[in-house]
């Protein structure tokens, strides 16, 4: 099967605005991102974006953009924008803040939708998810971090795992501990990576949102909620974002201290 990754980009962010062209590594944001994408065994990879900056800093390193509405309201519709186009079975949709995300983890994602696609009830999106840490137990950056989304799953058939709910809640909860954690790793954190084909790519801007995706605030639940399959890739572990400056600025030591050891 074909597969494009599409990487939408936006030039706003209310904690850390330009984050796409930051370059204190030498290389904007966004380069790195597409680098990461451009290693996997995906055909083709694309930024998205409504923004002349952006895209005049990817076509500088070599990339491929395609100019997009500034009108979308979620980086979802900016990429079935942008595939309209394409020649393409599988669609995957890459955070561009996620310039840490192992070319394995993509070419995993692609396999798993290869496989949820060739089943009597193919899936209508895949995703990947990963255990939680062990440290910390409790507080930000635990299961019962709210920011953190947990992601419920059935056993695993064919090579991947179905996903039943998503949620910020604590899911599932241990009853029989008083709702205390005494094993972080067995729950499981959803990563904001998805792909699609292009039919649910384009079927996804039509969904009416959801009651659940309103009280959670977590788009993916519209799908579960229209009754439609997702399919969940499990990996090891989860890439760093970035999301703040703190964030990006941890993300200019690690190149560094990389940098200094080659």
């Amino acid at each position: 099967m074909r597969a494009v990754i599409i990487i939408p980009a936006r030039y706003a962010s209310s904690r850390l605005p330009g984050k796409p062209l930051l370059a204190e590594t030498g290389k904007p944001l966004i380069q790195h991102t597409y680098e990461q994408a451009a290693a996997s065994k995906a055909d083709e990879v694309i930024v998205a974006t409504d923004d002349e900056r952006i895209a005049t800093a990817v076509q500088a390193f070599g990339g491929r953009v395609a100019m997009t509405s500034a009108d979308h309201e979620s980086g979802t519709a900016r990429v079935a924008e942008a595939a309209r186009d394409l020649e393409a079975d599988i669609i995957v949709n890459m955070q561009g803040d996620e310039p840490e995300t192992e070319p394995d983890s993509l070419n995993h994602l692609i396999d798993v939708h290869e496989r949820a696609l060739s089943v009597a009830e193919p899936a209508f999106v895949s995703t990947l998810v990963c255990p939680f840490s062990p440290e910390p137990v409790t507080g930000p950056g635990s299961p019962e971090d709210p920011s953190c989304v947990k992601a419920v799953l059935s056993g695993e058939q064919n090579g991947y795992r179905r996903a039943l709910y998503f949620s910020r809640a604590l899911v599932p909860f241990p009853r029989d501990d008083n709702g205390r954690i005494s094993d972080p790793t067995a729950y499981y954190l959803h990563l904001g990576v998805y792909a699609f084909s292009m039919d649910s790519l384009q079927a996804f801007s039509s969904l009416p949102a959801s009651a659940l995706e309103h009280t959670e605030k977590l788009e993916q639940l519209r799908i579960l909620e229209a009754g439609h399959k997702v399919a969940a890739g499990v990996i090891s572990s989860a890439p760093p974002g970035v999301d703040t400056p703190e964030d990006y600025a941890a993300f200019v030591r690690r190149q560094q201290q990389a940098s200094e050891g080659h």
